[in-house]
């Protein structure tokens, strides 16, 4: 009987998340990519290369949606840090993208003191990747305990706008922190990330004919690790929040933090440990983006931190799931935007248009369901 508790408690905490994930993400990329068809029927006509917009759209369909759901789950693991805030303290931590940030500065200072050359084995990579990310892990895991202990723990039952303003100063502060010590240690405030043949190397995932024509569908190696890590902290953080005592705890103090402390949890050592989880899951997540876009600044976490916490919202925020989906939504909207909208416009509007036409789908879905994708009461959720 035991063992069969805890298979159920292993499915509710970790298989289920990934079923609802799976079919919430492919329902919605189904929709989008029919839409998509459907205006380029209506509006068909000769574009580029002397194909018609249906040629066009069915032949770099297949790969503008994996570069979609590529960038989606990188504002989902980011989301993933708003989210597990929110649901203990309804507070919108703007600092988690400096965070993030600061995840990304200590991965490349640590990859570049390797000094690694360029031909380094894929095994080898692997390894120097996992201790990256576990460092940048550490450094931002303490720095989300050190901002919660020093910026929001005196603030706690002040009015909500008061945190939130000191969120937003913290965030200033750590811009200009990282800025004055990268300009003062290597007299630039941006670094580059070293670059490997090996995580730079195309996949094929599938090739058909389009047309007469071959179309393939490629994915980079670093692109295919950034999802496996992705899955692997959505399902943990699932099953760290819904079946270990932990989680309880968490989900006892998101509930009540009154009743909770008269039933012995100790409140503010949740909360430290939340802030903890969150943070280390933002400092991770810089370490990926940094290998995935090579140059990172002070300021690479604001643009990505405003997308993961829209994301967030998306999905219904307190939720775990929900905020995987909101991001992979986000991602695939502003990829399908980036592709399409010059062509559909005739050049009238290019694809640096494509975060106001992400963000008009996302309001107008929010219309419709406030709560988010997948919303519940918050207060319900960790």
């Amino acid at each position: 009987m035991t063992g069969q508790l805890r298979l159920i408690r292993l499915y509710r905490a970790v298989v289920y998340p990934l079923i609802q994930l799976t079919v919430w993400s492919a329902a919605s990329l189904v929709i989008i990519s029919a839409v998509t068809l459907a205006l380029a029927v209506v509006f068909n006509r000769q574009v580029a290369g002397g194909l018609t917009l249906v040629d066009f759209v069915v032949r770099t369909l297949p790969q503008v949606a994996i570069d979609g759901l590529t960038i989606g789950f990188l504002y989902a693991m980011i989301a993933l840090g708003y989210t597990m805030v929110y649901g203990v303290l309804q507070l919108i931590n703007f600092a988690h993208s400096e965070i993030f940030m600061v995840g990304a500065f200590v991965g490349v200072e640590f990859m570049l003191l390797l000094n690694l050359p360029p031909d380094q084995p894929v095994q080898g990579l692997l390894l120097v990747i996992l201790l990256t990310t576990l460092l940048g892990m550490a450094a931002s895991g303490l720095l989300a305990v050190g901002i919660e202990r020093v910026a929001y723990r005196p603030l706690r039952h002040a009015p909500r706008l008061v945190p939130l303003i000191s969120a937003i100063g913290v965030s200033f502060f750590l811009q200009d922190t990282v800025r004055a010590i990268e300009g003062l240690v290597n007299n630039a405030f941006f670094r580059n990330y070293p670059s490997f043949p090996a995580l730079n190397e195309p996949l094929t995932l599938a090739s058909v004919t389009v047309a007469g024509e071959p179309v393939t569908v490629q994915m980079q190696a670093k692109i295919i690790l950034i999802i496996v890590v992705s899955l692997v902290m959505l399902s943990g953080l699932n099953y760290l929040v819904n079946a270990t005592r932990l989680g309880r705890a968490i989900r006892a103090v998101a509930q009540d933090q009154a009743t909770a402390a008269l039933m012995g949890v100790n409140v503010d050592r949740i909360i430290m440990l939340t802030f903890l989880i969150g943070g280390a899951l933002g400092g991770a997540t810089g370490v990926l983006f940094g290998i995935r876009v090579g140059r990172i600044d002070p300021y690479v976490g604001f643009i990505p931190g405003i997308k993961a916490f829209t994301a967030a919202v998306l999905g219904g925020i307190g939720n775990i799931t929900g905020a995987m989906l909101g991001g992979l939504v986000l991602g695939v909207l502003e990829a399908f935007a980036g592709a399409y909208l010059s062509q559909f416009t005739g050049g009238a509007f290019g694809s640096e248009y494509k975060d106001i036409f992400a963000f008009a789908i996302l309001i107008i879905i929010l219309i419709f369901r406030p709560t988010g994708l997948l919303g519940e009461i918050v207060a319900q959720r960790a």
